[in-house]
């Protein structure tokens, strides 16, 4: 019997496994988006040995840097990625920066969080083949609200982390052979 006032010897195993626990460095995290990670607006970032990718876009993009992304902090992140865009400063993304973007900028694709395979062009809603400052900020507010799953008007890493990334687009372009059968196919799909 112990005296009173004594605490009973912990079993061996016990502290082997508390020792084992304390010296063994705690694992990274186990993210899913690779190499690069592509923001809600299209900005690539390269995953580094000091850092996730996705952990390095939430931070710059949640500026008062309290673990919450707002949508206001959303679209002030595509207005500061729109200003990187927009080379010539004339408030829209004309079609020679879409290209500069995709040849240029983020030519490798990438793996984001929604299912968006041209996320800067896909934000001209008057189809008129660019992207205007305030297109590209609603656009950043629909895509906010598309990953607000609980819609609770914030996001944090923990929450993007658990949504499965997006399939990284691949388009591919299949020309038809000679030995295709496609006479009876309609180009133009208006006849019968």
């Amino acid at each position: 019997m112990m005296p009173a006032g004594e605490d009973a010897p912990m079993p061996i195993a016990v502290l082997a496994l508390a020792f084992a626990a304390a010296a063994s460095p705690a694992a990274p995290p186990a993210h899913h988006f690779g190499r690069q990670f592509v923001s809600p607006m299209g900005e690539p970032f390269l995953s580094t040995g000091a850092g996730d990718s996705l952990q390095t876009w939430f931070n710059q993009a949640d500026t008062n840097h309290d673990g919450v992304l707002t949508s206001q902090e959303m679209q002030a992140d595509a207005e500061r990625f729109f200003a990187t865009l927009d080379t010539n400063h004339d408030g829209e993304i004309d079609p020679d920066e879409i290209t500069h973007y995709e040849l240029d900028i983020a030519p490798r694709g990438g793996t984001g969080l929604l299912n968006i395979t041209e996320p800067v062009i896909s934000a001209d809603t008057n189809f008129n083949r660019g992207v205007s400052l305030e297109e590209f900020r609603q656009a950043a507010l629909l895509r906010f609200q598309a990953l607000d799953l609980e819609h609770q008007g914030r996001l944090t890493v923990a929450g993007l982390e658990s949504i499965a990334p997006a399939a990284p687009s691949r388009r591919k372009y299949v020309d038809p052979s000679p030995d295709d059968n496609l006479s009876g196919i309609d180009p133009a799909g208006d006849t019968q």
